[in-house]
């Protein structure tokens, strides 16, 4: 353990994230520095889901899904020599959950006024109803629920600016056009029951649900916030999840139902062979441990599915496309993400004829060094598929922080609006 990380022992609780993925939940115990605004990694655990306990991305078997975790935690907390954890923040993915930046357009009547508390809580509100009924609309017309139930995952304000002048805090300001753009994520409420429930099981506290393709893209450091943009891609078991940053706003998210689980099935079909058994040999081709010969015809097998899979990346990224030129840089990450087709297929030229890229993408891997402001005393958190759950440790460290002035407005604005739901 570092020296920085035994100093913390005693002066904070330790905190908890679950990364509950389809093929694999993971652990982490880690405190948080308050001074040095950073997360200090002190315990891990890892532990294969059994099959039937998740779908997609989502919780099919509470109580196997309940059994994975105890078992993760428990490693990860006798790694970190605690004797337990009461807070958690839980990831939550899947095909279901939809995030999306919405913005809204202000004329206000007096611009020589300044802008007060009461005024840009009245803006929020009409940001936050709009895409709520957006999102709503778009989970009824995909699951053919007209009444489907959802609940807001994450909110977090991207923009705002005065007759075009972006600022950090309106409050105080005069001028006419006032826009506000907030990224919200939503997902269904069976799907966020299922969470509470496991947390309730597991008896620890939410701190909070968080999408997880929020947290990645939250996760990155960006020299220059104002001219960074990204599409980034979480290649896991179930699911592939996508984000895309323009100009250091997040935009919106996007998921969909394929990820290294269905890589496994077709291994086992073609090869006729168990699921553990092609698992195993997945990753052994993964991580190139395998001969040329085997190399080559396993290759050739995926070949089919990489394709397949590339298709659904360019449909998630058609609706981002309606805007603007997409980011020429994607980030990958997620355990699926090391099969050596998937980058292959992301940089051959063929997939982006369609879609509004500036330039020929360049495609390259988020490792745990680039999650701003956590440090792993553990040293081993040391893959791509590590960077989701320390994204969402990464998260935590800003909702245990002071409350900047918008964000509690923000808040205050949900609270208020899910009291009168």
């Amino acid at each position: 353990m570092s020296f920085l990380a035994g100093l913390l022992r005693g002066k904070n609780e330790p905190l908890l994230v679950l990364d509950i993925g389809t093929e694999v939940a993971k652990a982490l115990v880690f405190f948080v520095h308050e001074k040095e605004k950073k997360g200090i990694i002190v315990g891990t655990g890892k532990v294969w889901q059994r099959r039937g306990n998740m779908q997609s991305g989502a919780v099919s078997d509470i109580s196997g899904v309940i059994a994975t975790c105890r078992e993760a935690i428990e490693m990860a907390v006798q790694q970190a020599n605690v004797k337990k954890v009461k807070r958690a923040i839980i990831g939550v993915a899947g095909e279901l959950v939809k995030g999306t930046t919405t913005t809204v357009h202000y004329e206000r009547k007096r611009p020589e006024v300044r802008i007060e508390l009461s005024e840009l809580k009245d803006i929020i509100r009409k940001v936050q109803e709009k895409a709520y009924e957006r999102i709503r609309k778009q989970l009824a017309w995909e699951t053919g629920q007209d009444d489907i139930e959802i609940e807001l995952v994450n909110a977090a304000i991207i923009d705002v600016r005065i007759d075009g002048y972006q600022v950090t805090n309106p409050l105080g300001f005069q001028g006419r056009d006032v826009s506000v753009s907030v990224f919200n994520a939503y997902a269904p409420m069976v799907h966020l029951g299922a969470i509470q429930t496991i947390a309730e099981e597991l008896r620890v506290e939410l701190l909070s649900i968080a999408a997880e393709p929020y947290a990645v893209a939250r996760s990155v450091d960006y020299e220059d916030l104002l001219d960074f943009s990204a599409i980034f891609v979480d290649i896991g078991g179930g699911t592939t999840d996508i984000a895309v940053v323009r100009n250091g706003g997040l935009e919106g998210t996007k998921m969909f139902a394929l990820g290294g689980r269905a890589f496994t099935k077709r291994l086992s079909q073609e090869l006729g062979i168990g699921l553990d058994e092609a698992e195993k040999l997945k990753i052994n081709y993964a991580e190139g441990r395998l001969g040329e010969d085997v190399t080559a015809k396993l290759e050739e097998i995926l070949r089919n599915d990489c394709h397949v899979w590339l298709s659904g990346v360019e449909l998630s990224l058609v609706e981002f496309a309606e805007a603007d030129v997409l980011p020429s840089k994607i980030l990958l990450c997620g355990g699926g993400s090391a099969l050596p087709g998937i980058k292959r297929a992301l940089m051959s030229p063929e997939w982006t004829k369609n879609l509004p890229f500036a330039k020929a993408p360049t495609v390259s891997f988020l490792q745990p060094r680039d999650v701003s402001r956590m440090m792993d005393s553990t040293n081993s958190l040391k893959t791509p598929q590590d960077v989701t759950p320390m994204g969402l440790a990464n998260l935590a460290i800003d909702m245990l922080g002071e409350e900047k002035i918008l964000s509690n407005i923000l808040k205050r604005v949900v609270e208020d609006i899910q009291r009168q739901r």
